[in-house]
């Protein structure tokens, strides 16, 4: 147990309020995983909530919940929620799209509204017991992933829902129910509905899981990546027309997280883009005989980011930061006149997730090792940023004014 989430568990009892810990933290320490975040539920409202801990901030539209801050992370606190009130969604008319879910309930209800049973679990910490309204001990026990209610109607009411299945199935090793799988096939296209923030959030979260090579498969088997994430269809596609091992790039995402390695959003997203782009390069300069220029490359990256970029949302300095981090990349195979230019360019912004991306292109390929083991040399030949103490930083004194 998190030692923060257990001192927001027991302000809150103690404070007159039940308080429960909540949602996939419960799911993993049943099953023997350390769990990534502890979530907290309460009957506290919002409002209360923050009264109660000053380190605390009020966040979300759709559904107004707590993040109360410490020094190593943050504890989300949420209120059980309700039926949410169907008047006041701003959903098109004959959609069931849940756009406003401020509506407090009870735990049961609170249980019935979320995703999959065993998601739905509840651990008091007042009495240490498992509390299961919605039968996810069996379901874990049975290691499936089933929604709560007809899987039709959840999965119109949160789109996103339908990547969460695949994400949970892959991550935990579990299968879909077969009623799950059928609504996910015949509601793919809700998907499209989705805030770009959210699934910019979740294919992050998919990219980065150490399992992205079986989620993007399952997503891809039921429809939904062609709706969401086409650049990743198109890459798990092209082992079939085209023998360059970029179909790999997941599973070496994947193999790189296993080792520890902690891969920026910048790089995992170059890595599903850049495989297109090389294949557009080498086929343009085999027409015209001669290699493209460094202007041509980076119109051509901005031409294929474009896309990604407008449909999830992505902030333009971070569009501008994996345009940059292509760009480096495209550099490494130049040549130099000297080491001391390669450890001058390898200062510049996006260098290191180039150096990241360089790494999982040779994974996938098996080609460009030495390359890699040079820029990897040259990489630690930078010098660091300057420590604190090491800069005298002299205050001027300011005269006052009269």
């Amino acid at each position: 147990m998190d030692i923060n989430a257990v001192k927001v568990l027991q302000r809150l009892h103690r404070a007159g309020f039940k308080s429960y810990l909540v949602g996939g933290a419960v799911r993993d320490l049943l099953l023997g995983r350390r769990p990534k975040d502890f979530d907290v539920g309460t009957d506290a409202r919002p409002q209360q909530i923050r009264r109660l801990f000053r380190n605390s901030r009020i966040i979300g539209r759709r559904f107004r919940l707590v993040h109360v801050y410490f020094r190593e992370g943050i504890v989300e606190v949420s209120t059980f929620r309700g039926t949410p009130d169907p008047n006041g969604q701003a959903a098109a008319p004959g959609e069931i799209l849940i756009t406003d879910d401020n509506v407090f309930g009870s735990p049961a209800e609170d249980a019935s509204r979320r995703d999959f049973t065993v998601n739905a679990l509840i651990y008091d910490i007042s009495d240490f017991s498992v509390i299961d309204y919605v039968g996810g001990i069996e379901d874990l026990e049975g290691k499936l992933i089933r929604t709560i209610g007809d899987p039709d109607v959840r999965f119109q009411e949160d789109p996103v829902r339908m990547l969460r299945a695949c994400e949970m199935a892959g991550r935990l090793g579990f299968e879909i129910d077969t009623d799950t799988k059928d609504a996910i096939v015949r509601q793919r296209r809700e998907i499209a509905k989705a805030s770009a923030p959210r699934m910019a959030e979740e294919i992050g979260q998919i990219l980065k899981t150490g399992q992205a090579a079986t989620i993007l498969s399952l997503a891809s088997e039921y429809g939904l990546l062609e709706e969401v994430f086409p650049e990743a269809e198109a890459l798990l596609s092209l082992g079939e027309r085209d023998q360059t091992g970029f179909e790999r790039i997941p599973a070496s995402i994947d193999e790189l997280i296993g080792e520890g390695r902690e891969l920026s959003d910048v790089t995992v997203l170059a890595a599903i883009v850049l495989p297109s782009l090389l294949l557009q390069r080498r086929e343009i300069e085999t027409r015209n005989n001669r290699p493209l220029r460094r202007g041509v490359l980076r119109q051509m990256t901005l031409d294929h980011l474009a896309p990604l970029a407008a449909r999830l949302s992505l902030s333009r300095q971070r569009s501008e930061t994996t345009t940059e981090a292509i760009s480096i990349f495209y550099r490494f195979g130049e040549s130099w006149r000297s080491g001391a230019d390669q450890v001058r360019f390898s200062a510049r912004v996006g260098f290191d997730d180039a150096v990241d991306l360089l790494d999982l292109m040779v994974r996938a390929t098996g080609e460009g090792q030495g390359e890699l083991e040079q820029w990897r040399a040259v990489q630690r030949k930078r010098p660091g940023p300057p420590r604190v103490s090491d800069v005298k930083r002299r205050r001027r004194r300011r005269r006052r004014r009269r």
